[in-house]
């Protein structure tokens, strides 16, 4: 069975999570990527071959890949005749999804931290209602789409690596009534993008606006810098780093709370993570709640004695 992978790539270089994606689809047939945008470059197509691709279906339609109308006509062409399409769970990927399923008729599931065969149909894994409920769905359609969340698989190359084969997709693009005016690069923060980051570390308002710590400790364990609606209200920190509901939802392997008193809002943007360490004055915060690990006491104190100790244990 034919998988297709919607690639997310820039600058050339291929994301993280796009790797997760392709070790996915190795468990649910033959996975083949597709790469909207510009012809991508040889090292690209190596490691989409090494990831197991056993072709890279092009779209060259430009700065047309930023539309959500047209990259979702490129998307159905290049993979119209894979059983089972997987892309990122990213706000851009879910609007390009849905257009698909309207024109093709397929059933979707975004969000999900897994998927298997189950009696033919695609099978997925997933945590709604803030986390609070883990469900499976079955999609009983012929054809799949499922949007998967960062960091719920482990990426591994492919135990018998081949070369991919290059294949260019001739895409009709639609009439729309959206148009690209210009496209101007910002610039991107060091690091790991929160989203995709296997470490998290956050701040709230135990924070004070001072989060010269949490970003040396999120630095230290090679993680994203964090935080709650409170930080980023105030303006202590921008908006990109906020964590919720209607903020990033994250699924690291390590989420560390610091100063964050764990609010629904909260909570529901992190609580799928795989393992939670809280650090809070008030020792009935609702972030021990849902910690696997909680320590109360201040983050100014506590974080300095953490930072100093695995210092000493990597020096060891």
């Amino acid at each position: 069975m034919s998988v297709a992978v919607l690639i997310e790539h820039h600058g050339g270089q291929i994301s993280r999570p796009s790797f997760e994606a392709l070790t996915l689809a190795r468990t649910l047939g033959t996975p083949v990527a597709v790469w909207l945008g510009e012809e991508p470059p040889a090292d690209a197509v190596a490691q989409l071959g090494e990831y197991g691709a056993a072709e890279v279906r092009v779209a060259a339609i430009g700065d047309d890949a930023r539309l959500p109308a047209k990259a979702a006509t490129a998307v159905a062409a290049a993979s119209a005749d894979s059983s089972v399409l997987l892309v990122i769970s990213t706000f851009v990927n879910k609007e390009i999804v849905t257009r698909v399923a309207m024109s093709t008729g397929a059933g979707v599931v975004v969000d999900a931290a897994g998927a298997e065969l189950v009696d033919g149909r695609v099978e997925t894994t997933q945590t709604v209602f803030a986390a609070t409920w883990d469900v499976r769905t079955r999609i009983e359609t012929d054809r799949a789409i499922v949007g998967i969340r960062p960091n719920t698989t482990q990426a591994a190359p492919a135990p018998t690596a081949g070369d991919a084969t290059v294949v260019g997709v001739d895409v009709p693009l639609p009439e729309t009534r959206e148009r690209l005016a210009s496209v101007e690069a910002v610039p991107e923060e060091d690091g790991v993008p929160l989203a995709e980051a296997p470490v998290v570390v956050s701040g709230g308002r135990g924070t004070g606006g001072d989060y010269t710590l949490i970003r040396e400790f999120a630095d230290l364990l090679g993680g994203a810098v964090g935080a709650s609606r409170d930080a980023t209200d105030e303006g202590w920190i921008s908006h990109e780093h906020m964590v919720g509901q209607t903020g990033t939802t994250v699924t690291p392997a390590l989420y560390v709370a610091c100063g964050i008193s764990g609010a629904v809002h909260h909570r529901g943007g992190m609580q799928a993570s795989g393992t939670i360490v809280a650090i809070n004055l008030d020792p009935d915060a609702p972030i021990f709640e849902i910690s696997d690990f909680g320590v109360v006491g201040s983050l100014f104190d506590v974080i300095p004695q953490a930072i100093e100790r695995i210092k000493q244990s990597r020096e060891s």
